[in-house]
């Protein structure tokens, strides 16, 4: 049975995809009505920028460590509404949810691609 290769491959753009999502993740309490609860506000801004500044980062120097903090980042932004108290505010979870499991999903598949690939490798990436 021949395998799908495309998936296979660490590729820039789901870096670029990474940073994207971390952008997105700053904008939704805006988009959401929430810009007045400053935990919300810390919280979303910082998980965000911190998403971003991975995608980014692996986009300059791939290494592996980059994959798993997204993944918690991701996680994190899934339990955020629960833990900090804002799962009935709708739009604001659902984005949250959303935006966290497609943060974790996107840092799962890199690691899978990163898992075998010798530093040498890693540090070939986008080039």
């Amino acid at each position: 049975m021949a395998r799908v290769g495309y998936f296979n491959i660490h590729r820039t753009w789901e870096d670029c995809l990474g940073m994207l999502l971390g952008i997105l993740i700053v904008l939704t309490p805006a988009l959401g009505g929430h810009g007045d609860n400053p935990a919300v506000l810390i919280n979303t801004g910082l998980t965000g920028a911190l998403v971003l500044a991975l995608g980014a980062l692996e986009l300059v120097d791939l290494r592996r460590w980059e994959e798993g903090l997204e993944l918690l980042l991701g996680l994190w932004l899934v339990a955020s509404p629960f833990v900090l108290g804002y799962a009935a505010s709708g739009l604001l979870m659902t984005s949250h949810l959303a935006l966290g499991t497609l943060v974790a999903v996107v840092a799962v598949v890199e690691l899978l691609q990163d898992w075998r690939l010798s530093d040498r490798d890693l540090a070939m990436h986008g080039r």
